[in-house]
């Protein structure tokens, strides 16, 4: 096997696409900054008990572990960032009010997320602690919906849920294991369901045990619209037992999606599923999914996770997304070449100050290598810097 081959899933970014995954970065971090968040930058490993303390757990199977050779200790590659921004709300700014951040970087799994995804996604994402209200999370949609809108993605599908509504329901049975339950839902596998809670023991009380197995078989047809008389928040009152916490979950969907936000968002199409259960150990409210019609998978996804800095010591209301970079830009349309001045090398003291001067003046000036002139493969050469009349002076190549 050649010596220069990379590991699977594993690639490299070309003068192109990485053009166009730079530029859309420095538009989302300069539109974080607008709406105040603030910009942190987290190491990229860490001792893995920090890594996976809270919300962390459920990403140990993606984490790559190594030793340190200078403690011994085990350490990890960080396979998301958010548990990351939690430690440093948590402890190192420690503000006892709002903190808004947000962040940029490379993240690594130890497998591949789907078929053809990267091992090593460019995750970008904003965080907003301190507030429990449905005003953060509508913030935290609408940052979402605009970062999407940097990306030039046109018309966006958001899927919305409620990470409240399958934990009231199990608790109406205690037989069942979350585990099966939330990979059935979210394979919206029915028959699978239904075989796991035929083959399931009823728990001591038989009339909560039939509720709750008839509520989980509901869930997976409770997808599609969002509002009107046969919505999926309507259809979820008639079918879900009637408890507190899932009261509380419908009204909180039904307030998100008769905010008046979405006015200014005409290409948002707002639907609501129920059985869409991702990161189901640390979500603890509405959580969120963004779809386009070039991917099949969501690009981006964020929601509420107000207990993930409880193991860190300091648990505060918390709601963010995250999205990721690479396969969002690759969305973007190709531009035009950059436009370019063209000079001839020469060691000439004049030229090299005009050169500089057009460079400080934010031109892309090339100067060529003898017998390369035409090889700017990404730049478009529209002026050159020409000798006429004893000065250097720029001349159109159009």
């Amino acid at each position: 096997m050649p010596r220069w081959l990379l590991p699977e899933s594993i690639s490299d970014v070309l003068p192109s696409e990485a053009r166009a995954i730079e530029m859309l970065r420095r538009r989302l971090l300069d539109l974080y900054r607008t709406y105040g968040y603030e910009l942190v930058m987290p190491p990229l490993l860490e001792h893995i008990e920090s890594l996976l303390t809270g919300s962390g757990r459920d990403l140990a199977h993606r984490t790559l572990q190594l030793v340190d050779q200078l403690s011994g200790r085990t350490l990890g590659i960080r396979a998301d960032m958010t548990p990351q921004v939690a430690r440093i709300d948590a402890h190192l700014l420690n503000r006892a009010g709002i903190a808004r951040l947000c962040y940029a970087g490379s993240v690594l799994h130890a497998r591949p997320a789907g078929l053809f995804a990267s091992r090593e996604p460019l995750q970008v994402g904003a965080e907003l602690y301190g507030h429990a209200g449905l005003e953060a999370d509508l913030e935290v949609i609408e940052l979402m919906i605009a970062s999407l809108e940097q990306a030039h993605v046109g018309s966006v599908r958001l899927d919305l849920c409620h990470a409240g509504i399958v934990p009231a329901i199990l608790a109406l049975d205690p037989a069942l294991d979350a585990g099966e339950i939330y990979a059935a839902l979210q394979r919206k596998d029915v028959p699978d369901l239904a075989e796991y809670l035929i083959a399931t023991p009823a728990a001591v009380d038989p009339a909560a045990s039939a509720l709750a197995r008839s509520a989980l078989l509901a869930l997976p047809e409770l997808y599609g619209d969002a509002s009107g008389e046969g919505s999926v928040i309507a259809r979820g009152r008639a079918l879900l037992p009637d408890l507190e916490p899932i009261r509380l979950a419908l009204d909180t969907l039904e307030r998100l999606v008769e905010s008046p936000i979405w006015r200014r968002y005409p290409q948002v199409e707002i639907s609501v599923d129920l059985a869409d259960q991702r990161g189901y150990q640390y979500h603890s409210g509405i959580t969120f999914a963004a779809y386009v019609d070039a991917i099949p998978n969501a690009v981006a996804r964020g929601g509420r996770y107000d207990d993930i800095g409880l193991d860190f010591g300091r648990a505060r209301p918390a709601t963010g997304f995250s999205l990721e970079l690479r396969e969002l830009a690759s969305l973007a349309q190709a531009g035009e070449p950059a436009a370019a001045i063209r000079a001839p090398w020469s060691d000439d003291p004049v030229l090299a100050d005009c050169i500089a001067g057009l460079r400080a003046s934010g031109e892309i000036v090339l100067q060529t290598l003898p017998g390369h002139e035409h090889e700017q493969l990404e730049f478009s050469c529209d002026r050159e810097l020409v000798m006429q009349g004893g000065s250097w002076r720029l001349k159109s190549l159009q």
